[in-house]
């Protein structure tokens, strides 16, 4: 029951930062805490893929900061946190085999996260007196999050 919770968490981080819910999964599975040999996701656990991962991850943080960065609430960023939420909760149900139930939490979690951190984010914002901060925050929660996710999910 406990990999329910943790790709619901997993999704929490993808609706905080879409790109870095897939990289912490992908490093926890090259790190060989994941348990994805002979699976579907073993690709996972591959240094390519946590190498465009991470890069992607990277990109995200960096545009983030950019004004022009349209809000995580639209169709098209919202839609992209979710796939990112459903994939890697997939991908930690598998390594529970518990392949649908973490897609569905993951899904969850993506939702939860994209409006909860949207709000966060503004409350901090209002707090600090500027975005900035907030954003460095929840970069902070998303990345730490994640791996202490990946970490104990074996």
């Amino acid at each position: 029951m406990a990999i329910y919770l943790f790709a619901l968490l997993i999704g929490i981080v993808a609706g905080l930062r879409a790109m870095t819910a897939p990289a912490a999964v992908a490093w926890g599975a090259w790190l060989g805490w994941l348990p994805l040999a002979g699976t579907w996701a073993s690709f996972m656990g591959h240094w390519i893929t946590v190498a465009i991962f991470s890069v992607l991850a990277l990109v995200e943080f960096v545009t983030d900061q950019l004004p022009s960065t349209p809000s995580r609430k639209v169709p098209q960023q919202f839609g992209a946190r979710i796939v990112s939420g459903a994939f890697c909760g997939a991908v930690l149900g598998t390594a529970g085999g518990m392949l649908v139930g973490g897609l569905a939490a993951g899904v969850i979690g993506a939702i939860l996260g994209t409006l909860g951190g949207a709000a966060a984010r503004a409350g901090l914002a209002k707090w600090f007196g500027s975005d900035l901060p907030a954003a460095l925050v929840e970069d902070a929660v998303a990345v730490l999050g994640a791996l202490w996710i990946v970490s104990v999910v074996a």
